[in-house]
Parts: C-alpha cells; sequence; structure tokens
C-alpha cells in the first residue's frame, strides 16, 4: 500500500469510493470535479490517497484557512477497513498541516454515521456537546 498526495487526475476514482461509503454527504457542485480541482488547488499538501496498485481504496480530504484545519470525505473501502489505513491517512493529513502550522482539526460527521463516528473517537477525536453546528447554503444548486 501506498499513500501519497491526492491530485485530479483520482477523481473519478475518488468520487466512486465516496459515493460507495455509506453514511457519506455528498454536494453537487462542491463535490464536482470543477469543486474538488478548486479545493485541491487552495489546498495542495493536505489530500491524501491510499492505493495497491492501481485501486485508490481510501482517501482523506483536508483543508485549512490558515488558523484551522478541516477534514471532509475520509473514506476506506470496505474490504480494506480495520488494517489502519484510515488512521495512516489522518496522521499523514496531520503531519501536513502541523508543517503549515496548523494547530488543531475539526470534523463534522452524521449522527447516524456510527461507523465513522466510532472511528473518529478510536484515533482520539473527541465529541464536542457545547457547540452547535450551522450552515447556509448559500447556492440552491448546490444540492
Amino acid at each position: 500500500m501506498k499513500i501519497r498526495v491526492m491530485s485530479i487526475e483520482d477523481y473519478d476514482k475518488v468520487y466512486q469510493l465516496w459515493t460507495n461509503t455509506e453514511g457519506m454527504g455528498m454536494r453537487s457542485l462542491d463535490d464536482s470535479l470543477e469543486g474538488i480541482e478548486k479545493f485541491l488547488k487552495r489546498n495542495p499538501t493536505t489530500n491524501y490517497i491510499a492505493q495497491i496498485e492501481n485501486r485508490i481504496i481510501g482517501v482523506i480530504l483536508c483543508g485549512h484557512d490558515g488558523r484551522r484545519g478541516y477534514i471532509y470525505h475520509t473514506a476506506v473501502s470496505p474490504d480494506f477497513r480495520g488494517k489502519g489505513i484510515g488512521k495512516a491517512l489522518v496522521n499523514a493529513t496531520l503531519s501536513a498541516l502541523r508543517l503549515e502550522e496548523i494547530n488543531k482539526v475539526a470534523l463534522v460527521a452524521f449522527a447516524s454515521n456510527d461507523l465513522g463516528n466510532k472511528f473518529w473517537e478510536s484515533i482520539g477525536f473527541i465529541k464536542r456537546n457545547d457547540l452547535i453546528y450551522r450552515n447556509l447554503s448559500i447556492n440552491e444548486m448546490n444540492a
């Protein structure tokens, strides 16, 4: 297995992994080829894939705003789970964030995503009960 920085050429295989991962929430514009290309250009060093030969078996999408890192769309193919791949992807991303002097990282997981939430808790991400997550869609085309 090899872990490397994600490139836009990985998009089709990554998108297929995302859309076949239970609990994943996808947006029509943000997660389009153009949306991910824009994200990777803004965050060129913090997104990783795990691959065996030509098969992408894991992915983590992460960016930062100069102050806080944010993890999005982390997935490992079901037949490769429980082998430390997700943790290795997270560690690669955390190392990249440290190099950019980012000191804290956050993520949002659906409450109904039991598998995902168990994973995040198992590697030390704590659940915050003192916050209310709010968002506003400012483009109705981004379903």
